[in-house]
């Protein structure tokens, strides 16, 4: 059985939990193919279902959703009837409708899904001053990984028929989610800059960037363009870029949610069957 796995991953932790998943189908003797759908590259190259006997996609959730940019990607894609599973990271906060919002993309797209899966990792804005699960994903996390990993690949070979049937579709309208989606923007006043530092002008900022929106001969994002996944301030080698202050904004979550450091210690992964 080969299986393509496509993961967007701005910080890091979708691409361990989608090592994890690859790492445990590749022992349980399917032939996995990584595809990093980050940067505008991992996109703009066509995916064939073709060679493929099933699939699984992995995204964070920004605003209760899959990026946007993920959203459109996986609209491209035609699935032939063919079987997927999706995954999905968090920063601790709301998760729904994020599950059902992508399967009906992906149904859309003509693909049967069969599970779904999210787990805890630390937040984007933890590197704008957040203290959101700062030690996750971990070994809880990559544990609960592999065991979705034999969960899927028996609905793909058929030995589990059974496909996921009810994704929580939360209570928000489309335009509310795309209102949320806008005060990641609010938040981040300041987008990705150096601020006139130097650095090694290595480009990785730029190429990297997964809407294209960093400038690195300016040394500034574009703010229309970004969509504040931090994937440049994250893999800077001289740590030249930074944001605004967003402490002040992570104690409004805390407080706007009900939640604590205890009840984000205590969130756990979950498998959708």
């Amino acid at each position: 059985m080969k299986i393509l796995v496509c993961s967007f991953s701005a910080t890091g932790n979708t691409a361990k939990i989608a090592g994890a998943i690859s790492e445990r189908l590749a022992r349980l003797g399917a032939t996995v193919h990584g595809r990093d759908i980050t940067a505008p590259g991992g996109r703009e190259t066509p995916v064939s279902m073709d060679e493929y006997d099933a699939a699984v996609f992995g995204a964070p959730i920004h605003s209760m959703r899959a990026p946007r940019l993920v959203r459109d990607w996986l609209a491209t894609l035609d699935g032939q009837g063919k079987k997927c599973a999706m995954f999905f990271t968090y920063g601790g906060f709301q998760i729904h409708p994020t599950h059902s919002t992508t399967a009906a993309i992906l149904r859309d797209s003509g693909f049967v899904v069969v599970a779904s899966a999210d787990f805890p990792g630390k937040h984007t804005f933890n590197l704008g001053g957040w203290q959101a699960m700062t030690d996750r994903p971990g070994s809880m996390e990559l544990d609960l990984a592999g065991e979705y990993a034999e969960a899927i690949c028996k609905r793909f070979s058929g030995e589990d028929a059974a496909v996921v049937q009810e994704l929580d579709p939360g209570p928000y309208s489309a335009d509310q989610l795309d209102q949320f989606e806008s005060f990641r923007h609010m938040m981040m006043s300041k987008h990705p800059t150096r601020d006139g530092q130097d650095c090694q002008m290595c480009m990785l900022c730029q190429e990297e960037c997964p809407s294209g929106a960093m400038d690195a001969e300016k040394g500034v994002a574009d703010a229309k363009a970004c969509i504040c996944c931090l994937r440049c301030v994250q893999i800077c080698p001289d740590d030249a870029l930074h944001i605004n202050d967003m402490s002040d904004f992570f104690n409004k979550k805390m407080s706007m949610d009900n939640e604590t450091p205890d009840t984000l210690k205590a969130k756990q992964g979950r498998l959708y069957l």
